[in-house]
């Protein structure tokens, strides 16, 4: 697991306040369908489903016991969901495993790579929207 810079460790510190993740935005096709995938397939808790706006909503969801969360939005207007550079990294402890049982429940999986040297063992995965996931195991 990589460690946050602290002053301690000699390292610079950041020339913000800012002190941690709090949430990532994904932009979705459909909130309700990428609620189902998040809570059923991966098992994440859903944190907020807040209407706000004019038929706006808020929705969030998070691995169980995690401080970041997911909020799961419609695309900016003019956009469209998926198929972008960006990537959500998830840490497991157990890659094979969640390779297996993400691959049963039908989830668009790629197979298994790293692991060679420093580089750790991970696999990328797609949501319905085809954002990319990327689980990596934890040493």
């Amino acid at each position: 697991m990589i460690e946050p810079a602290t002053k301690e460790a000699g390292m610079q510190q950041t020339t913000t306040h800012i002190t941690q993740l709090g949430r990532v935005i994904v932009p979705v096709s459909d909130q309700d369908r990428a609620l189902e995938f998040y809570v059923e397939k991966l098992g994440f808790e859903k944190r907020a489903d807040i209407p706000f706006g004019e038929g706006d909503r808020w929705l969030e969801v998070a691995p169980p016991g995690s401080t970041a969360a997911i909020a799961l939005m419609p695309p900016r207007p003019g956009a469209s969901p998926g198929n972008d550079q960006a990537c959500i990294v998830f840490t497991t402890d157990d890659l094979d495993a969640d390779h297996t049982t993400l691959r049963e429940q039908g989830v668009e999986v790629e197979d298994p790579m790293g692991g060679e040297g420093p580089v750790p063992r991970m696999f990328f995965f797609h949501d319905l929207d085809g954002n990319n996931l990327l689980a990596v195991e934890e040493s």
